[in-house]
Parts: structure tokens; sequence; C-alpha cells
């Protein structure tokens, strides 16, 4: 089993890239904002907090999210290895993932962070809100979450870099190219 972290703030194509890790690798793609958004349209008890919080433009708290990656690793023991989308986003997180994944004879084998402006971000939310009609593409929301990448998720690729496991990839250009790159990191 082979997982890995795609990491990078809100626009940097991780979805984008995820669906080609996916096709490639065979993986089973955790991304935390998919299951938010599935728990918040399906109104489940999480999905009404998580619903409130989202809001907000504040993150979920880590004792939510890791319960539900918990759940989700669990209903796929047969799987070639998970990619994990938008999580962790903080320091605590990346150490109970780690913690989860030992206990099921696992590790996190691979860190990619997605190199990306915040000009470069803000064009294509700009893009997506347009094309998409995203809700948590609004302005407003958008600034927190870029905010709380750039002054707090970030501290989370330190942690990754000095246990040999980051890779930082160019997330601006050819869809094609940065998918190369990520895929010539992945030894498989």
């Amino acid at each position: 089993m082979t997982n890995v972290v795609l990491f990078g703030p809100p626009g940097a194509g991780k979805g984008t890239q995820s669906e080609k890790l996916i096709q490639k690798y065979g993986f089973v793609h955790i991304s935390t904002g998919n299951l938010f958004r599935w728990h918040t349209k399906n109104d489940t008890p999480l999905g009404q907090r998580v619903k409130e919080i989202i809001n907000s433009g504040a993150l979920v708290p880590d004792e939510v999210t890791i319960a539900m990656l918990q759940e989700e690793l669990n209903k796929n023991p047969l799987a070639k290895g998970f990619l994990f989308d938008g999580f962790p986003r903080t320091v605590p997180q990346a150490e109970a993932l780690d913690q989860f994944m030992k206990e099921q004879g696992s590790a996190i084998h691979y860190v990619v962070a997605l190199n990306v402006t915040e000009a470069e971000v803000r064009a294509r939310i700009a893009k997506r809100r347009t094309v998409e009609n995203r809700a948590d593409d609004e302005e407003e929301k958008l600034n927190k979450r870029i905010t709380e990448y750039f002054t707090k998720t970030i501290h989370v690729l330190p942690y990754y870099e000095k246990q040999g496991r980051l890779n930082t990839v160019n997330g601006i250009g050819d869809i094609d190219e940065i998918f190369a790159s990520i895929a010539e990191l992945i030894k498989l």
C-alpha cells in the first residue's frame, strides 16, 4: 500500500491532480472537502456541524476530521493506497494521521506540495467560482481560507520535510506537465 498527501493552498490544483493520480495508480481518494460537502448535502449530524463551521470560514476541528477520515480508511481495507487531498492541515492532524497509519501497519509515503502563488490561486478560484458555482469560493470565505493556509496550514510542510517525505512541485503551468512532475516522484 502506498499513501500520498497532496498539499497546497485552495485552488492549487489538488482536485485536478488527484483525478490523474487516481486514474494512474488506483488510489482511494480521501478529500476532506468532498467528505464535508457529502455530509452537508445529506444533512447528516456531522454535516450540520461541518456546515456551520465551514460557513464561518473556519477549519473543522481535528477530532471531527480525523474520525471522519478513519471511517473512510476503514471502509477500504483492500485499497492499493490512499490519496489525501486537503488533509492534514495542522501538525496535530499530521501526527494523528501518522499514528493511525502506523496502527494500520502503513504510513504516509509521499507528501507532494503544489507550489502556487497567491495571485494564481485567486485567478483559478475566480474561474472555478464561475464554472462550478461553489459556495466555498465566495470572496470573504476564500480570503479566510487563503489566510488560514498561508498562516497556519503551511506549517505542516516542515513537519514532513524533517522526515524526508516532502516533495515540492511547481503547480503553475500545463496540467499534464505538473502531473508528470508528480508521477516522477511516486515510485510504484
